[in-house]
């Protein structure tokens, strides 16, 4: 098989430094590993920021995310590497938040000229740790994306002219994906990200676990549609556990990087994970796609165009 695979960095994510010091927070890290992603094999960086949430005047508001600190990182990323692929996070919904407000920084990053991608969160998953007992541990931590809400960020996306990063946490999300792809609504440009479930650690009960049943599930669902597809394993290793292999061997993309990333006490930098995932990619025999190759791919326009 000889298509380029789309490798995308997930340089950070909730990680924090005190479980790995090589995760990038500040605006000035995240900037810096962000070109040594590319640089190590990334197409696509995503990155999460430690921004607060408060809008001019001081006014907290739920889920709002500040778009500056974006601008001001990946505005130097795209000087050194423009054809680079950037897409942000988002807060979760609830009764306190707007989509319109928790998604406004998407718009702002397009308006900025930063944004690679857009985003779409088409569904709702329980997340949380596990108790000492092994079991699901007593929180209320559920993040939510009601049907209008993805209608809005599929319509909005649609508006701004660009493709999105897609995320499947759970099957369902997957069918609302079919739903607006059969009315030729999903924006060009588009990646769906199929997100596994580790074994060893991360939100307990979320997602399907990562092995062949699990993906070739996922695959039936999606035959015949054309999306280009991409994996990762939260709270485990898509590389070391031989998951990322299946889907590089199943016409796949892949996704690493710090975010996702737990293998023990083990603390490897984005760029190591990213090495392993390249090396992988040459034992299989499919090329590394470019950040150029990669929009060509997807179909989405150069930075520089």
């Amino acid at each position: 098989m000889s298509k380029p695979v789309v490798i995308e960095a997930a340089i950070n994510g909730g990680t924090p430094k005190s479980r790995n010091p090589n995760s990038p927070r500040s605006v000035e890290e995240i900037a810096v590993d962000a070109v040594r992603a590319v640089d190590a094999g990334a197409a696509i960086v995503h990155n999460h920021n430690d921004d607060q949430v408060i809008v001019p005047g001081g006014r907290t508001t739920a889920g709002w995310h500040n778009p500056q600190p974006y601008i001001d990182a990946w505005r130097e990323v795209l000087s050194q590497r423009p054809d680079t692929i950037l897409y942000p996070t988002m807060g979760s919904g609830g009764h306190d938040s707007e989509i319109e407000v928790r998604y406004s920084h998407l718009p702002a990053l397009n308006e900025a000229g930063v944004l690679g991608q857009g985003l779409i969160d088409p569904g709702c998953v329980g997340l949380g740790p596990a108790d000492e007992h092994g079991l699901p541990a007593p929180t209320d931590n559920v993040y939510i994306n009601t049907y209008r809400d993805a209608r809005y960020m599929f319509e909005t996306c649609q508006r701004m002219g660009r493709g999105a990063s897609i995320s499947i946490f759970e099957p369902g999300f997957l069918r609302v994906v079919l739903a607006y792809h059969a009315q030729g609504l999903v924006p060009q440009g588009s990646l769906v990200k199929l997100y596994f479930g580790g074994m060893e650690r991360g939100p307990l009960g979320f997602g399907m676990f990562p092995t062949e049943p699990c993906l070739d599930a996922y695959l039936s669902m999606l035959e015949g549609t054309g999306l280009e597809w991409s994996v990762a394993v939260l709270g485990g290793d898509s590389v070391g556990s031989g998951f990322a292999r299946l889907a590089l061997e199943q016409g796949g993309h892949l996704r690493v990087g710090l975010e996702d990333f737990y293998q023990g006490e083990r603390t490897p930098t984005n760029t190591e994970l990213l090495e392993e995932a390249v090396s992988l990619c040459d034992e299989v025999g499919r090329p590394v796609a470019s950040a150029s190759d990669a929009r060509e791919l997807l179909g989405l326009p150069s930075q520089t165009a």
